[in-house]
């Protein structure tokens, strides 16, 4: 099958059964995301990382476990739903570092990757929930 650009594509019959939440590409770049998140939060001085911190933590985790969690739920409807928490616990993650950035109390260099691999992330799921939607 080819798109109408001209560029070949995968059927539904060719692209590999999901059977659980971690075959899920979304699900892999939000655990690893969230992995940075929790480490950087960990680096950020004594002060920042009782408010800042736990909430980078708490956003950061939130992404990948709202996936999970959605996946297991029986009805498309309550799986977006959730997706839709995912979309704004990336949200939530993206302003905490941007605040993380503007404080000076995360290297920029830092809190840039984190961003884009969060907007990405929130590419994807805007794909997933689109995708389910149809």
């Amino acid at each position: 099958m080819r798109s109408q650009a001209g560029t070949p594509h995968a059927s539904t019959r060719d692209m590999p059964k999901i059977s659980s939440f971690r075959d899920l590409v979304v699900w892999q770049k939000a655990m690893a995301l969230a992995e940075r998140g929790y480490r950087c939060s960990k680096q950020l001085p004594r002060d920042d990382q009782l408010v800042l911190g736990h909430q980078i933590r708490k956003s950061c985790v939130s992404v990948p476990s709202n996936i999970a969690e959605g996946f297991g739920r029986h009805s498309t409807a309550e799986y977006i739903h959730h997706l839709r928490f995912s979309k704004g616990s990336v949200n939530e993650l993206q302003t905490q570092l941007e605040l993380a950035r503007r404080l000076r109390v995360v290297p920029e260099s830092d809190t840039a990757v984190m961003i884009s691999d969060a907007e990405e992330i929130g590419r994807m799921l805007n794909g997933l929930i689109d995708s389910l939607r149809r």
